[in-house]
């Protein structure tokens, strides 16, 4: 295998994990927008994107784990600061509390995508949205 060979193949992999992220990504976005929350679609789609962009970034041009753990553990600090400017609290209220979990899931399925693990992808995004479907109680409005 030539050197532009195994290049041609790392720019399709990286394509992939990127169009991958997209999607799954998309995914929980639009159930977000459609449901009328503030974290929707592109939200969702820029986190779980550029999670995996980052990652597959860091897998690019550090060798060995010890710098791709650092990009992880500083995407899901930051992911925690973007999404503590989701969280209103009103009084006894708190709102905001499943859009900063969705956001903050989204990073980590954008992380795993990075990496190259789609069926735990997958399975993790299907998860997602069932959880999201769950409803207990009534909402006061």
């Amino acid at each position: 295998m030539t050197v532009e060979m195994l290049m041609d193949f790392v720019k399709i992999e990286v394509l992939f994990r990127l169009l991958v992220a997209f999607f799954l990504g998309g995914l929980i976005g639009y159930e977000r927008e459609k449901t009328h929350h503030a974290a929707g679609l592109r939200t969702h789609i820029l986190v779980c994107v550029t999670s995996a962009f980052l990652v597959t970034s860091s897998q690019a041009l550090f060798v060995g784990e010890e710098p791709i753990a650092r990009i992880i553990a500083a995407i899901i600090t930051g992911i925690g600061f973007l999404g503590a400017g989701a969280i209103i609290v009103l009084g006894d209220k708190v709102r905001g509390l499943t859009s900063a979990a969705t956001v903050w899931a989204t990073a980590g399925l954008g992380i795993i995508i990075g990496l190259g693990v789609y069926f735990e992808a997958v399975i993790a995004t299907i998860l997602f949205l069932f959880i999201l479907k769950i409803k207990i109680g009534k909402k006061s409005s």
